[in-house]
């Protein structure tokens, strides 16, 4: 298929369009914005309670494991919906499939119980 060099024009228009609209906001924003600087109001809040420390203490990395974990197990229950929805287009060759996905899912979660990672100490 050949393309004429106008036929881009509309992305890069609304390209550009996006591009002034965020420029543009920051920008009158910052001028109309109120301009009041304190100790107060640099100070860190927190839903009502005082700053009290360092914020870069180290903390557990099973809380990071459990939100990744959580995300995979999650997006592999978003890959299992348009299948369902689908079931008797798909037929067995489908289900085969699907069968193969659901016994890799258990293996990684029978992995995850393996390495106690969903344990929590």
């Amino acid at each position: 298929m050949q393309y004429n060099q106008f036929d881009l024009l509309p992305i890069l228009m609304q390209l550009i369009l996006a591009a002034g609209f965020v420029v543009l906001t920051i920008f009158v924003s910052s001028l109309l914005g109120p301009k009041r600087i304190s100790k107060n109001k640099e100070q860190n809040f927190e839903c009502g309670i005082e700053s009290v420390g360092n914020a870069r203490i180290p903390f557990n990395i099973k809380y990071f494991l459990i939100a990744i974990l959580f995300v995979l197990f999650d997006v592999e229950v978003i890959f299992m919906y348009p299948w369902a929805v689908n079931f008797k287009e798909f037929g067995w060759d489908g289900l085969w499939k699907m069968g193969i996905f659901m016994f890799l899912l258990v293996i990684g979660l029978l992995y995850e119980f393996k390495k106690k990672g969903l344990e929590w100490d």
